[in-house]
C-alpha cells in the first residue's frame, strides 16, 4: 500500500475503505452551517482535508452513486482530478441534477475519492501513425 500525507482540519473522520474490495474512500463535507444547492446550481464543498500525494500519483474525485441515483447530486468535473504538486484543501464541486433544492450537512458523504498511478509522456511529432482495425472511426464506432 502506497502512503499519502494527510492533514485533516475538519471534525470529520479520515476517509476509509468501507469494504476489502472498494476502490474509493468517501469524502465528507467540512461545513459550519448546511448549504442549500437549489434546483440546476452548483456549490463548491470544502472537506478540511489537504493531501500530499506522491509525484507519480493522482486523486479522482467522483460522485457517489447513492446521491447521484437518490437526489440527482453529482461531481460537476467528473472525474476531478488532484495533482501530486496540489497542497490546497480538496473541494467537491456538486451541481444538483434534481428538480428539489438539496441540503447538505457537515459529515454527510459527498463523494469519493480514488487513487492512480500517473504516467507522464514526451511527445514525439511524426507525420504519420500506424494503421490498425478500427482506423479512425469515432465515438460509437469500432470501425468494423
Amino acid at each position: 500500500m502506497t502512503e499519502v500525507k494527510v492533514i485533516n482540519n475538519s471534525n470529520n473522520p479520515l476517509p476509509q475503505y468501507q469494504t476489502t474490495g472498494s476502490a474509493g474512500m468517501d469524502l465528507m463535507a467540512f461545513l459550519e452551517n448546511e448549504i442549500e444547492i437549489p434546483a440546476g446550481k452548483t456549490a463548491l464543498i470544502p472537506t478540511g482535508l489537504f493531501f500530499e500525494l506522491p509525484q507519480d500519483m493522482e486523486a479522482q474525485i467522483r460522485p457517489r452513486s447513492g446521491l447521484a441515483f437518490k437526489h440527482g447530486i453529482t461531481v460537476l468535473n467528473s472525474p476531478g482530478t488532484i495533482d501530486s504538486d496540489y497542497r490546497g484543501e480538496i473541494k467537491v464541486l456538486l451541481i444538483n441534477h434534481s428538480d428539489n433544492t438539496f441540503t447538505i450537512k457537515n459529515g454527510e458523504r459527498i463523494a469519493q475519492v480514488i487513487f492512480s498511478k500517473v504516467t507522464q509522456i514526451n511527445w514525439k511529432a511524426t507525420q504519420s501513425l500506424s494503421q490498425t482495425d478500427r482506423g479512425a472511426g469515432g465515438y460509437g464506432h469500432t470501425g468494423k
